[in-house]
Parts: structure tokens; sequence; C-alpha cells
């Protein structure tokens, strides 16, 4: 009766032990995006899905810490569409290595970023120097050196 149970328990066991690290490796290399995924409406947070946030829910987020002028918002908006673009652009290149493209669409977050500061008066650049150095931080904490175009985190509540 014993041996009969023994390889049945032992089994589940080993399924017991293995299943979440399977889960964990599913968890930290997403499947390849369809062209669903790229084109998913946005969700209740703004945020693309398994993409960039919305441009104008990043213009939104931007407003409310930085206090951004009318003017300032419709220029950032236009940065921010121009930036999702490209990066939709870069990541569809499948000419490109990925190493590549992950580079190129590091240059394009770069200059969003840039281009974003040029518009700000010097308190709002001190507050997107800080916002700036905490999505730095984050990334380093969430996915080691800085080198992916990684979401920024949720920006702290005041």
């Amino acid at each position: 009766m014993l041996k009969q149970w023994l390889p049945i328990v032992l089994a589940a066991g080993v399924i017991a032990t293995a299943a979440p690290f399977a889960a964990a490796q599913d968890s930290q290399s997403p499947p390849p995006a369809s062209q669903n995924d790229q084109q998913a409406p946005p969700q209740g947070d703004g945020r693309m899905h398994r993409g960039m946030p919305d441009p104008a829910q990043r213009t939104k987020e931007l407003t409310k810490h930085l206090n951004l002028t009318a003017d300032q918002q419709t220029k950032v908006l236009s940065i921010f569409q121009s930036e999702q673009s490209q990066m939709e652009t870069a990541r569809q290149d499948t000419s490109a290595s990925q190493p590549d493209r992950h580079a190129k669409m590091m240059d394009l977050r770069k200059t969003a970023d840039t281009q974003v500061r040029a518009l700000l008066d010097s308190n709002q650049q001190k507050k997107w120097d800080e916002m700036q150095a905490r999505r730095q931080q984050w990334g380093q904490d969430h996915h080691g050196p800085p080198n992916g175009d990684q979401q920024p985190p949720p920006a702290p509540q005041q």
C-alpha cells in the first residue's frame, strides 16, 4: 500500500515545490507583445497595457506635480505623443537587434525628458530633477542598473 502512494505523494511534492518557481519565471519575462497588446485601450489608471503610459495621463500627472501652465501642458502633451509614436516605431523595427531597439528607445526617452525639462521654470525643473532621480532609483531597485525603458514608479502623493 505504501509503495502505491509513495510515488503519488512524491510527485505532488515536486509539483508543489516547482510551481512557485515556474510562476516567478512567467512574471519576470513577459510574453511577446502581439498587435492586440500594443493597441490595447488605456486601462483605469490611464496606462497602456504592456506599454508606455498614455501621453494625456502622463501630462495630467506632470500638471498635478509641477503645476504646468496651459501652454506647457499643450507642449508636453505634444512631446509625449511624439515620443510614444517614435517608441512604437522603434519597438516594431524587426530589422534592428533587440539591444539596438532598446538603445534607440532609451535615446528617445532622454530626448523627450530634455525637451520637457527645457519647458519648465527653475522651480519646476528642481521638482522634475527629483522625479527623474526617483525614477532612476526605482529602475535600479527593480531592474538593476538603469539601462531599460522601465515604467517610472507612481509619483508620490503630496
